[in-house]
């Protein structure tokens, strides 16, 4: 019988060590153009804890999102996040967006952006520099698709290689 119990324990290690959860550092960025509004339109997808950790680091603010509690000039850190670790380029020439709010699905925060009256018939080249959450973790990865004008393209950028371009 005690041999029995060690052999079952032997075989049973093993598969505990892949029971405990991997946490995945990842966010997922879409950037799309309305031709109604002539713009780029981007949501930025992030885990709550993750966007409320690298605040409460980089800031020194506890954030609570998605609560009761949630912090008044949260939006305001998010968009200063975004601005530092978010950028985009139309043929070559670094443009601003505007962070227009977020919102919440499940443990995620859907952060909303928007570049402006692009002129989307005189682009070239969109490239996204995005190093959201790098900061806080060497493993982060973020996914970026980009769809416009029938044209499909997807990164996964890390911290080595953290651009991406679409040429149109």
């Amino acid at each position: 019988m005690k041999l029995t119990k060690k052999v079952v324990l032997v075989l049973l290690l093993p598969l505990f060590a892949f029971a405990v959860a991997h946490k995945f550092y990842v966010s997922v960025t879409n950037i799309t153009y309305s031709d109604k509004d002539d713009a780029l339109q981007i949501t930025t997808r992030i885990f709550i804890d993750d966007l409320e950790n690298v605040l409460a680091e980089r800031y020194g603010i506890a954030t609570d999102l998605a609560t009761d509690k949630e912090y008044q000039a949260t939006d305001k850190y998010i968009e200063k996040y975004l601005k530092a670790k978010f950028a985009l380029k139309i043929n070559r020439k670094t443009v601003d967006f505007d962070y227009l709010g977020k919102e919440y699905d499940n443990d995620v925060v859907i952060c909303y952006i928007e570049v402006p009256k692009v002129g989307f018939s005189t682009i070239q080249s969109i490239e996204v520099t995005n190093e959201v959450l790098m900061d806080l973790f060497d493993e982060q990865q973020n996914v970026v698709h980009f769809k416009l004008n029938g044209n499909k393209k997807s990164f996964v950028l890390v911290r080595e290689n953290n651009k991406g371009m679409l040429n149109l």
